[in-house]
């Protein structure tokens, strides 16, 4: 299966907002294999001249429904500064368990693969979430406990199982609102 910015569900697309089932485990080798292609999207998005000769969009994340499959898989790799991995999944029915009422967000707002527009303003996300899954890089369930960025990227890939786009959690009155309690993402 091809994956680039061409064969990404876009939001003009009914599909993205189709609810995802659960996948069964163990996992059959199409899904195994799904998923580590979404995984190797995610790892060759940011780097330059993968990206530009086989036509994608950086990213950080990728779930199952943007490539036009609504089952419950996202993979998610976050970097450092000098492109380190410094978290890597390949999440198979991954549910927040818990979340902390203080919110954060970030500061340059969200984007996401399958929307191509400029959509400004705040998403308000749980600062901190304890996310239980299955991870086939591991071939486990794990727990992960996460805050800040990683917490905002597991909720926004998440939110995709629920056909639910970051721009919808925008403030449509005052999408720029800064809640003086919320943490701030820079």
């Amino acid at each position: 299966m091809l994956i680039n910015n061409d064969t990404i569900i876009k939001d003009d697309n009914s599909l993205i907002r189709e609810k995802s089932a659960d996948v069964s485990l163990p996992l059959s080798q199409e899904d195994k294999e799904t998923l580590l292609q979404m995984l190797k999207y995610v790892d060759d998005s940011t780097v330059e001249e993968i990206a530009e000769k086989e036509n994608l969009r950086p990213a950080v994340g990728i779930s199952a429904i943007q490539i036009g499959i609504p089952k419950k898989m996202t993979a998610i790799i976050l970097k450092d500064d000098k492109g380190n991995k410094v978290y890597e999944y390949a999440l198979v029915n991954p549910k927040i368990v818990s979340n902390s009422v203080e919110k954060t967000y970030l500061e340059s707002g969200e984007g996401c693969l399958s929307v191509a527009e400029n959509h400004e303003g705040y998403v308000y996300r749980s600062a901190r979430v304890k996310v239980r899954a299955y991870d086939a890089l591991q071939d486990k369930q794990i727990e992960i406990k996460a805050q800040g960025y990683l917490a905002v990227v597991l909720q926004h890939e998440l939110d995709h199982f629920k056909g639910i786009l970051f721009y919808d959690r925008i403030n449509k009155a005052n999408p720029f609102y800064k809640d003086p309690n919320a943490l701030v993402i820079e």
